[in-house]
């Protein structure tokens, strides 16, 4: 895309500050914007046609029925004129008016016209009335449309006399308005309705595909059959074959994993019966000691690489997890202490997920004299703070610790640096829980583990 000239650029930024604030108010979801989409057109056909009827129709019939009215005035004048001298009462001509024309009509003594009213804003039969007067009568003339609401009265000077009418409001304006907008406020809701209906059972499938995703995210299984529009069924039908051949692929990792974990405990256990059987006991020992590290570090590789694949999620109660940690952590000859807060039962896979604490209590131990396990959950996230008085991790380093087989310290002897693989297990576990594992500082003046996962 090219970029606009450089002298256009002061023009663009009002447009462009523009989109950003109608970006910033419009709705973010796809129902709401498949709403807006149908009923925004719909509004304004809608409102168009008001326009146009409004402008055409009603000013046109309106007009009509004015210029009618209008003539009846002019033809009243012209019989006062040519038979006043047959009727010098007015009252043949007063029953006339009434009875043929439906008007009231009096004739009242010459004299000065009521001072002008106001004009209305929006009365078209205002305008009509006194277009059509100073046309075809072309006399002075007092008009009131607003007095009476059902009413219009007219006074004509005719020099020697005023002429008084009074006719009905309906017989020079368009009175049936309500009848036109109940009709389009009618069909505009029959329509936003149906548009409402159709809508919420295309998005459904939308929002099932997108649900059945986050569940599987999160190491959780969901029922969830395609349905919907072609082309959403042809995503859903994509994302259960990713599904497939995501678990095939895990399932085929686990079973290579295991066929070299037989083999290698099988290598070991050899290696085990030959010390057994050595004369030089002390030479043997430091052997056997060197194999059970190698099989504890195989163990342990084992375990990051497998990630405990294959357990289903479920409704863990994890105040009582917690407290078996206390129980380990206090075996470990480390005051332990459990807090908690909020909804004791979250989904999540139990083994898993506490092999990802006990992996973050081991490490507290490791550095620190005393642990704390801190807990909360909510309708959204389950978090777990593992906190620790030891020496803590500089923040730069802190991300360094999640990589496999990264020790900071500098201990030479397994038993005492461990594998480096503990946190590692940990962060890989956290995440296939949809979640993940944050480093900070420890109220207790060593190093905080944060766990976090929806529920």
């Amino acid at each position: 895309m090219k970029k606009a000239p450089k002298v256009l650029l002061p023009a663009l930024r009002p447009w462009r500050a523009f989109t950003r604030a109608l970006a910033g108010i419009m709705p973010k979801g796809l129902y709401a914007r498949s709403l807006l989409i149908v009923i925004l057109p719909m509004v304004l056909l809608q409102s168009a046609v008001a326009l146009v009827f409004m402008e055409r129709h009603w000013q046109m019939v309106t007009f009509r029925l004015s210029n009618a009215v209008t003539q009846d005035i002019a033809a009243l004048i012209d019989v006062y004129r040519d038979f006043h001298k047959l009727d010098p009462d007015n009252s043949k001509l007063e029953e006339i008016a009434r009875r043929r024309l439906n008007l009231d009509v009096e004739i009242l003594p010459a004299g000065p016209l009521p001072p002008a009213l106001p004009k209305p804003f929006f009365s078209l039969v205002d305008r009509a009335m006194s277009s059509e007067i100073a046309k075809q009568i072309r006399r002075p003339f007092w008009i009131d449309t607003v007095g009476r609401s059902n009413f219009i009265e007219v006074r004509v000077d005719m020099g020697d006399a005023i002429l008084r009418v009074v006719a009905l409001r309906s017989q020079a304006y368009a009175s049936n308005s309500e009848i036109f907008i109940v009709w389009m406020v009618g069909a505009a809701l029959v329509l936003i309705t149906v548009a409402i209906l159709f809508l919420r059972n295309q998005i459904r499938p939308i929002l099932a595909l997108a649900d059945a995703a986050e569940e599987f995210g999160k190491g959780r299984e969901i029922e969830f059959r395609p349905r919907g529009a072609r082309e959403v069924r042809r995503a859903a039908y994509a994302f259960l074959e990713m599904k497939r051949r995501i678990e095939r692929a895990m399932e085929q990792r686990t079973t290579m994993l295991n066929g070299v974990s037989h083999d290698l405990r099988t290598i070991l256990t050899r290696f085990k019966l030959s010390l057994a059987l050595l004369s030089d006991q002390n030479e043997a020992r430091e052997l056997t000691a060197d194999v059970d590290e190698m099989q504890r570090m195989l163990e342990a590789y084992l375990a990051f690489a497998r990630g405990d694949i294959g357990e289903a999620a479920a409704p863990t109660d994890i105040p009582a997890m917690l407290e078996t940690l206390r129980q380990e952590g206090e075996r470990l000859g480390h005051a332990t202490e459990v807090i908690y807060a909020g909804e004791p039962i979250a989904t999540v896979r139990p083994d898993a997920f506490k092999r990802c604490l006990a992996n973050l209590l081991i490490n507290a131990a490791r550095h620190g004299r005393r642990i704390r396990l801190e807990g909360s959950c909510d309708a959204k996230f389950l978090q777990i703070h593992v906190d620790d008085d030891g020496p803590g991790i500089p923040a730069e380093q802190r991300e360094e610790v999640f990589r496999p087989f990264v020790r900071l310290d500098e201990a030479r002897n397994q038993d005492e640096g461990g594998t480096g693989l503990g946190l590692a297990i940990a962060r890989d576990i956290a995440r296939s829980h949809g979640g993940e594992i944050f480093l900070s500082n420890s109220p207790l003046g060593g190093l905080r583990a944060s766990v976090r996962a929806p529920v």
